[in-house]
Parts: C-alpha cells; structure tokens; sequence
C-alpha cells in the first residue's frame, strides 16, 4: 500500500478545502518560483528523469512531449489543458478539479515555462458545471494572489482561462479539442502537422491531461529521484484508479504504478461483489480497452507494459469490475453502441464499423447469429482498428476483440441455445 508520505492528492476526497489558503497549507505553490529560477530546460529535464507518462490514456513520455515544442518561433506557443474526462469508468480529472484545483494551475504554469507558453486554456467537459465553477474560482484566487498574471511572483507571465466543452467524447482527442477550442467542430485532424508544430490557431501547443499537469509541482519539490523510485521501470510514480462496477465499494484511490489488480480491488474497493470466485471479467482502463477474463485477474499488475503484455491498456486506469451476473455480450454491445453514437462521422471505417459492430452483437447477445458471424465480426474490427485520423476506431474495435479473444465460447453457447430452444407458434387470429 502506498504510504500517505508519498501521495500527491492529499485532498482527494474533499476532507479539506479547495480554497488556496488550505492548498497552500498542503503544499501547493512552495518554491515555485524556484523552479522557474532553474530555466526551461531544467524543469523539463527534470519531468525527464522521473518518467512520468501521459495519465490522460496514452502514456506517451510527459518531458520528451514537453522537449517537441519548437524554442525559437515568431508565434506565440500554447498550453491546452484536457479536462474533457469523457471515457466510461474515469472518476479522477474530475476529482482533481473539484478538490485540489490549485495543484493544476501550478502544474499548468510550469509546464508553460517549461515550453515558453504564455497562455494556458483550461477545456472542460460540457457535465462538469460545478467543476468549471470550482476551477474559474481558483484561477481568480490565484490571480488576486499574484501566482499568475502578468508580472506575477513567479516571473513568468501567464495567462490561464477555462472552456466550457459541450459534452462530446471525440474532444478528449487532442485535435478535436483544438478543433473546439477555436469555435469549430469538434473533428480530429489528419496528423502530421503535430500540435507542437501547428496546433490552436496554427501555433506550437501542447495537450495534456490534468492528472499529468498535477502532479508536476510535486515531481519539483520532491525530486525526480523521489518520484522515479515508486512503481516499475518505465512505469513510474503513483496513479489515481477509478474502481467501479460490480465491488462493495465503488471509489477513486491513488496507487504506485504496477500495483497488482487483485489487491487494488480486494484492499480498497472491497472486494468483488460475491467474494472474488464470483468475478467474470474486468476492464482495467477504461470502457475503449480490451477487458481481461478472471484467469488474468489474479497476477496482472496495473501499469503500463504489464497490461500489454496480456493484449489489453491501462488507458485512463478505469477499472470497470463485472461479475458473474453480467452478460458480457450485452455488456460490450453497450460499449459498441456509446462509441457508435460518440463517432465524429469524419472517417468511413469508424462510421460505418462501429454502426454495424453494434448491430452484429446486439443480434449475438439474443444468439440470433451465425458462429461464422463471429470471425467477421473480428475482421472487421480489425478492418476499423488503425484506420481512422484518430484512436476512436481503435477505442471502439479492442472491447469487440476483447469479447472475442476471451469469451467466444460464451458468444457460441448463445448461438447454439437460440437454436436449440423451441419456437413459439403463433396463434391464430
């Protein structure tokens, strides 16, 4: 279990307040300005050497993302910050905003420093009303106390505002988001140019999510070695895990990276509902990830290149716990449907794919299928899979080949009871 020492969301559950006065009394804003003093290079170095990786999904290295922004150009350079938490199971951008807000803007000036950006915008998901309102009063906080600003005490100017998104899945994807922020449709962009080339208004940016932006400030303080010594090579530091579904008590909790899936639901979720012989599957990061049968379940460890190892992702860490009560095919036509209706429409395969994966599984969970359906069914996931401008295809083909990989013999099963099962006759009228 993670020591309290080494947390980094100390307010996690809102026990204390949000307000700046507490955040301060925790941590947050201690020697800032002595970070600034180490130059940009050295706070990128520094975010180098403690491994962290992109907590928004796709784990991609924080400071080698930091080090692609150009250092000499005419335009101005842009921080995007992605709080459009928007994949099924993820409880903990949320969290942050709602508790801890202070930590994000602090991680968002460093990181502005750190590229040479003197703006950050905040794009937050179109449901979170009373996160928006908490994040916009402590940017007002922080800009009556000088933290941010033009000639604030940190010596970095920097401006920092908050969008309101609509609501709509695809603008958790980078470009999508920038497509939004700029008043368009949300839309992915064909890539390259990359978004530190030409991103918002043709200008460097970057993306990051807020779990990565704060915990920043503490990497700071602490050191690089302090944060690189927790979790496993190249899966460093701690982890905020969003446990639901079938468990006694559904919660948000941060862990040291690589954590063994078991113990993170039997210690902090309590368990799975009906004891652990009764668990049936578990998706480990997020509704868009592959889910794992219980066989998996006993040894697999939470992070990074553990879950590849076993063809799934610790995406965003939304551990989504399903029992033996649920009916897997339902339950990953469900998916298939959300990413059908969240499909930006922009590419064929995703268009049409995720429309008609929905249709082949809703007809297998009623068995009313041909087992031969079964290996279409895959291929054109596959056919989806890798090409589409971005990973929604891919979000939406991996739970599809999840099912396939680990419960065929479930979808088979429903097909041959269907056709084994008497047909009514029809009364006459």
């Amino acid at each position: 279990m993670l020591p309290d020492k080494d947390r980094i969301f100390t307010n996690l559950y809102g026990l204390h307040s949000w307000r700046l006065p507490a955040a301060r009394a925790r941590g947050a804003w201690d020697g800032t300005k002595s970070f600034i003093a180490r130059g940009h290079d050295g706070v990128i170095d520094e975010v180098k050497a403690s491994g962290l990786r992109g907590r928004g999904g796709a784990g991609f290295p924080t400071g080698l993302k930091w080090s692609f922004m150009p250092k000499n150009d005419s335009r101005p350079s842009y921080l995007a910050v992605n709080a459009d938490e928007s994949e099924p199971g993820t409880c903990k951008d949320r969290e942050i905003i709602r508790h801890d807000p202070h930590l994000l803007i602090e991680g968002a000036l460093l990181a502005a420093f750190a590229m040479r950006a003197h703006t950050a915008y905040v794009y937050i998901r179109g449901e979170f009303i009373a996160e928006r309102e908490i994040m916009q009063a402590a940017i007002d906080e922080a800009y009556a106390a000088k933290l941010v600003g033009k000639n604030n005490v940190n010596g970095w100017d920097f401006e920092i505002f908050v969008h309101h998104g609509a609501g709509a899945y695809i603008c958790g994807e980078e470009t999508a988001l920038l497509e939004s922020l700029e008043g368009k449709k949300g839309q992915p962009r064909l890539k390259p140019p990359f978004p530190a080339n030409c991103g918002v208004w043709g200008a460097p940016t970057t993306v990051n999510n807020v779990e990565t932006l704060a915990s920043v400030p503490d990497i700071m303080r602490r050191g690089a070695t302090w944060y690189a010594a927790l979790g496993r090579p190249g899966n460093t530091g701690t982890k905020l895990y969003c446990i639901s579904g079938h468990v006694n008590k559904p919660c948000t909790v941060e862990e040291e990276m690589g954590i063994p899936l078991r113990e993170l639901i039997d210690t902090y979720a309590g368990g799975v509902r009906g004891g652990w012989d009764n668990l049936l599957a578990v998706i480990p990061g997020g509704s868009s990830v592959p889910c794992l049968p219980a066989s998996l379940c006993d040894t697999v460890l939470m992070d990074y290149d553990s879950l590849k190892a076993v063809d799934t992702a610790l995406g965003t860490a939304g551990v989504i716990v399903m029992d033996k009560s649920t009916d897997i095919i339902r339950a990953i036509a469900r998916i298939a449907y959300f990413y059908k209706h969240e499909s930006c429409g922009q590419c064929t395969p995703c268009r049409e794919g995720t429309g008609w994966m929905w249709r082949v599984l809703e007809r297998m969970a009623d068995g009313n299928a041909r087992k031969g359906e079964i290996e279409m069914l895959l291929d054109v996931s596959h056919q989806v899979e890798g090409h589409t401008i971005c990973a929604l295809g891919d979000a939406a083909a991996w739970p599809v080949q999840g099912l396939i990989r680990h419960f065929r013999h479930v979808i088979e099963e429903r097909i041959d009871a269907a056709a084994t099962k008497p047909s009514v006759p029809v009364a006459a009228e």
